[in-house]
């Protein structure tokens, strides 16, 4: 029976998807418990509609990203935090606090998974930040100072 996905199945498909599944598995798991829909001509058009949708979607949001990955390689950002004597800081600035203050200084907003830190900064100083998507590159520098 060929059914169209409305959720991502594990080991079947993703949403959206077309596919020709046995109708015992259609019929009693994938359609009751709302996972697919029959695969309607009706039901086709709509699905590569949305599908045609979410792809340009991620196409625009893809582009956006590197415009913004590129601004801020540009950018010098300048975080304030608690520090001893030694320099070392009283807590570690990671990828949130990084995250946070590339938005307020630069007004450029980064996606979680953007910012690759190896570990969180513990001192004083300044630190190149290495950014990436999945076929995207670059690092931007920071500057860590005593409040």
């Amino acid at each position: 029976m060929k059914v169209i996905l409305t959720k991502d199945v594990k080991g079947i498909g993703r949403t959206h998807n077309a596919i020709t599944v046995a109708d015992g598995y259609a019929l009693n798991y994938l359609i009751p418990g709302k996972l697919a829909i029959p695969a309607t001509s009706q039901a086709l058009q709509e699905a590569e509609l949305r599908r045609k949708q979410i792809t340009d979607r991620s196409a625009l949001s893809a582009s956006i990203l590197a415009q913004n990955m590129t601004a801020l390689t540009e950018t010098h950002i300048v975080i304030k935090a608690k520090a001893n004597e030694k320099g070392h800081l009283y807590d570690a600035v990671g990828e949130s606090e990084i995250k946070k203050a590339a938005q307020e200084q630069a007004h450029i907003d980064l996606p979680d998974d953007v910012i690759k830190l190896e570990k969180p900064f513990k001192e004083l100083g300044t630190f190149d930040i290495p950014i990436a998507t999945a076929d995207t590159f670059g690092k931007f520098s920071i500057t860590i100072e005593a409040e």
